[in-house]
């Protein structure tokens, strides 16, 4: 499952999604996590209401299932919603591998419905992608 981090240090989950500098890419299994990629943004990132700043955010996510923000706007949270990441708000600035490895040891257990929910996104595009790969070996 692959999970996005908003934040300006790359270290830390310490950013508003619409101003975050970087957006750090994850993918999380009960063995393991490793880095898969980080975004970086320019531009004048804190202007509010400027909906077009999401556009590049949105597409850098869109095979995530989980976006950690420290915090995100209403119509932000909405899109990021609308494609099927579950955003979660962090209190305060908290090192993006300490919540890997708490993420890690409840996807060992029985994890809430929410995040079963969001493990089925992940699953949901392996899945196209296998149906994909059997047409084109009954037609190839």
């Amino acid at each position: 499952m692959k999970v996005a981090f908003s934040t300006q240090d790359k270290q830390r989950v310490d950013a508003h999604f619409g101003w975050a500098k970087n957006i750090s890419v994850y993918d999380v299994t009960p063995e393991g996590y490793h880095f898969v990629e980080n975004f970086e943004f320019g531009g004048k990132l804190e202007e509010d209401g400027d909906e077009d700043k999401l556009a590049p955010k949105l597409e850098a996510i869109k095979d995530c299932a989980i976006l950690y923000v420290a915090a995100i706007g209403g119509s932000a949270a909405a899109r990021v919603v609308a494609v099927k990441i579950h955003p979660i708000k962090v209190p305060q600035p908290e090192p993006i591998l300490g919540i890997l490895e708490k993420l890690q040891e409840v996807l060992k257990g029985t994890p809430p419905p929410w995040l079963r929910k969001a493990l089925q996104k992940g699953s949901e595009a392996l899945a196209t992608h296998f149906d994909e790969d059997e047409d084109e070996v009954k037609h190839g």
